[in-house]
């Protein structure tokens, strides 16, 4: 699998581990302190080539997605989830990943909402009425949507947000629910 976008990465361990699962290029932005430097590569290698941002599924991670898709706006997101990126008992990280696990995240990949005209219905409500903010169980309802939908893991504030961000139609965030719901009734 050859991908022609850049991939943005966190470190060394992650550039080794994109190699071994893909044909790809990356930015290793050296930590969560995301230097200008690196802000300006990153700028080049979109208005060349695009560039994907795929960071660890941890507070860190979302600080660099964040810091990224502030200077560079429309780019896309590659998210891996956090039993994908687990290291017994250890550290959460792309490095940690499998090859199968890599290739699918880069295969899901979402692209940022350029166009303010699109506005999604979606609302709070529709997340607190989904059990998706507050009550048992919301943080992992969260983290199953997250990666159902593709988007990663976020507080409740930041699903909001990713869901208008990505473009997330209210049939997409139904059927999500709904798969998560039969998941859920499956397990009792």
């Amino acid at each position: 699998m050859h991908i022609k976008e850049v991939i943005i990465v966190e470190g060394r361990s992650d550039t080794v581990a994109i190699k071994r699962a893909v044909k790809a290029d990356t930015i290793e932005t050296n930590g969560s302190a995301v230097g200008e430097s690196v802000l300006k590569q990153v700028e080049l290698a979109y208005e060349r080539r695009g560039v994907i941002v795929f960071t660890d599924p941890d507070y860190p991670g979302n600080r660099i997605r964040r810091i990224v898709s502030e200077r560079v706006p429309g780019c896309k997101h590659a998210f891996i989830s956090k039993a994908d990126a687990a290291k017994q008992g250890r550290s959460l990280g792309v490095e940690h990943a499998s090859n199968e696990a890599i290739r699918n995240a880069l295969l899901a990949v979402r692209t940022e909402n350029e166009e303010s005209s699109y506005m999604s219905t979606i609302t709070m409500a529709d997340l607190i009425g989904a059990r998706l903010i507050s009550g048992t169980n919301a943080r992992e309802r969260r983290e199953k949507i997250g990666e159902k939908l593709s988007i990663g893991y976020a507080n409740g504030k930041t699903l909001l947000k990713r869901l208008h961000l990505f473009r997330i139609t209210e049939e997409e965030f139904g059927a999500a629910i709904k798969w998560l719901e039969k998941m859920e009734e499956t397990k009792t």
